[in-house]
């Protein structure tokens, strides 16, 4: 800043003085509060919301639901980073690239991580995670008609596409904002021909059952998806290479210094060493996933959570529960086996204790679907016992969840307690929730406002957390 255009006078200079510190003062304050603003890290927000938000997509392989348990290699990959930090993850499932990169983009979310290939173009717009694998672009086309009563494996190679000259003329359908269009782009320039390419508002694993159908002639995939979604299509071919070995990575949003890209690199450097992660990649990678893929209780393929899926819908309407909520407690106490029992005498689907199920008249040799309804009617008869004060549907049913896992005794005393202590005994969750896990403490079990003394509290929050959690990975991939 020059000040010596207004040196023409010790007056003019003092007054502009007072006009700079006067403009200060007005701007100053503002400039401030926006740069404190710009200067918050992805990983500072993560950490004080306790959360991270995550794209991913909804396919056999990266996320999906399997006999009642949330699974999927992206999935848990995810969950032992969100461990990590020591934060919940939260996934909002989006199979659609373009919104999910917009999303990304307007700050909806901290990363994507749906196997998204690394490329020059791609890195001006977004920082990479060092490589969670390393795969490369495949045709996918049938195998010739008739090729199991051909006599050779040369017989059947004749009639397949292996030269990328043979891609001349070719209609190939690929999923939309992928980057397999500009790959096909590029190769009909080296080949100096036309290749037609349709871009398609269906995933990748919706396209291989098309082409497998026959609908579509020919498609393009990563070679880890399809050589995992191949084992549900045996006409199919994924042998020919349409690229070069390429990186697939999270994406975050650019940031200077970016330190959630720096702990997600130095975590990944230590993961992908261990024991842990083999053993994670050879899940989903090795033969296993065939049989689950299958199944009629595979998210993708069958879209059941269970077998007592009709009588789980029939008895939470009845209790006015979303069906999914009521199917993640019945997971969380039995992972749906009718017949087992806990060391305490718990036993069924709903592990009903012997006093609860002479209470409703039933019995272990009752049918399991009876069991289903006792338990529906147990979750009434507690949730009237929760106080009117709690108004709020949500918060109800953590109080009644907690209930039904430590009896509504304790959850009455930590309800008590809160209030005692100036907390909310309406709300559950720093609330509620910290004095019954603290109700294993001398200090809180011993004080006059616990009647019911003792009791594991921490087992129960966990119970809780839990149940919410699987809940939204239902809501995620299974229908209402």
């Amino acid at each position: 800043m020059r000040l010596n255009g207004f040196y023409g006078s010790a007056v003019a200079f003092y007054i502009a003085a007072l006009l700079f510190l006067s403009a200060c003062v007005n701007i100053v304050e503002p400039t401030q509060e926006l740069a404190s603003t710009d200067t918050i890290s992805s990983l500072d927000i993560i950490l004080s919301k306790g959360r991270i938000s995550v794209l991913t997509d909804y396919n056999s392989v990266n996320y999906y639901i399997y006999r009642g348990e949330p699974m999927g290699f992206q999935y848990e990959l995810l969950k032992a980073f969100s461990n990590h930090l020591g934060v919940r993850l939260e996934l909002n499932i989006e199979n659609n690239l373009i919104k999910a990169k917009r999303d990304l983009e307007e700050g909806n979310a901290q990363m994507i991580a749906l196997g998204m290939t690394v490329t020059g173009e791609r890195m001006m717009r977004y920082d990479f995670s060092d490589p969670i694998l390393i795969t490369r672009q495949v045709l996918i086309q049938r195998m010739p008609k008739n090729w199991q009563q051909m006599r050779s494996r040369d017989e059947i190679e004749k009639e397949l596409l292996r030269n990328s000259l043979e891609f001349a003329g070719l209609t190939i359908h690929v999923q939309k904002g992928s980057i397999f269009k500009k790959r096909l782009e590029t190769l009909a320039d080296e080949i100096g021909d036309t290749i037609y390419i349709i871009e398609d508002n269906r995933d990748v694993e919706e396209l291989i059952g098309a082409v497998s159908r026959s609908e579509i002639d020919f498609t393009i995939a990563d070679e880890h998806m399809a050589t995992v979604l191949l084992r549900n299509f045996s006409n199919l071919d994924i042998k020919t290479p349409v690229s070069f070995h390429q990186k697939i990575a999270w994406a975050l949003r650019k940031e200077e210094n970016n330190e959630l890209l720096t702990e997600l690199n130095d975590w990944l450097n230590f993961f992908q060493s261990s024991t842990a992660y083999r053993l994670l990649y050879d899940k989903y990678f090795g033969g296993g996933i065939r049989n689950r893929s299958r199944s009629e209780f595979h998210s993708f393929t069958g879209g059941k959570l269970s077998q007592y899926d009709e009588t789980i819908r029939k008895v939470a309407g009845e209790i006015g529960w979303d069906w999914r909520l009521l199917a993640s407690l019945i997971y969380q106490e039995s992972e749906f086996k009718h017949q087992v029992t806990s060391w305490a005498g718990a036993f069924g689907l709903m592990q009903l204790m012997p006093a609860t199920m002479e209470q409703f008249g039933i019995d272990t040799s009752s049918a399991p679907e009876v069991h289903i309804d006792v338990g529906g009617k147990y979750l009434l008869y507690l949730d009237r016992l929760i106080p009117e004060t709690v108004t709020d549907p949500d918060e109800r049913i953590k109080f009644t969840l907690a209930s039904y896992n430590s009896g509504v005794g304790h959850v009455l005393d930590a309800r008590r307690l809160a209030a005692k202590y100036n907390k909310n005994p309406d709300i559950w969750t720093d609330n509620v929730d910290f004095f019954l896990r603290n109700k294993s403490r001398p200090t809180f079990y011993n004080d006059p406002a616990s009647y019911y003394g003792y009791v594991r509290g921490e087992e129960t929050f966990l119970f809780v957390e839990q149940i919410m959690d699987r809940f939204e990975h239902y809501k995620n991939l299974i229908g209402p």
